[in-house]
């Protein structure tokens, strides 16, 4: 019997490790820096009539998808900003499922957000590859989630973020042959 994938979990949901090594900062950072080129080739030969797509009933469409993702990484680099220069601050969340339905977030072409997620990228890897080992123990308070979250580990999480949404789209495409 084959398993169907979960449409909304394609790689599972985020797991953070017991132990997180410098090596393994260092691997999650070059992730994050392929991440664009990887949403780049991802959305390549996608039609209008395909990014409006939802990619699973009741889902965004992939186009939202390819919105979103910048959205929250740039969230995510804010994030970053403030936990190396204030003392456990505590981050402002934010409505991700509002931001997708503006107009941008359903309408724009996909290559603006495409384009936003270079740019930011470049930023945050520079950035991320400059904070020293006691800095990656920093933390940022989520008040949404009433806890406590250390840098380092948040860096896994958003290499996991990109990851899951990039392979939302992927399965899309997998299943219509696209």
């Amino acid at each position: 019997m084959t398993t169907q994938p979960d449409l909304r979990y394609p790689i599972g949901k985020y797991v953070s490790p017991a132990q997180i090594t410098p090596e393994q900062v260092d691997n999650w950072i070059a992730e994050i820096a392929m991440l664009p080129a990887k949403m780049h080739d991802a959305a390549a030969g996608l039609t209008d009539e395909q990014l409006d797509m939802p990619y699973r009933p009741g889902g965004w469409t992939l186009r939202q998808v390819f919105h979103h993702v910048p959205d929250s990484h740039a969230n995510a680099y804010i994030r970053f900003k403030l936990g190396i220069t204030e003392d456990r601050p505590t981050i402002r969340p934010y409505f991700e499922d509002r931001w997708a339905e503006t107009e941008d977030g359903k309408f724009a072409p996909v290559q603006v957000s495409l384009n936003l997620l270079d740019a930011l990228h470049q930023r945050w890897v520079l950035f991320l590859r400059s904070l020293t080992p006691a800095d990656l123990e920093r933390t940022y308070v989520h008040p949404e989630h009433g806890k406590t979250f250390v840098l380092k580990d948040m860096i896994g999480m958003y290499v996991w973020h990109g990851e899951h949404h990039l392979q939302q789209v992927m399965e899309m495409r997998r299943r219509n042959g696209w």
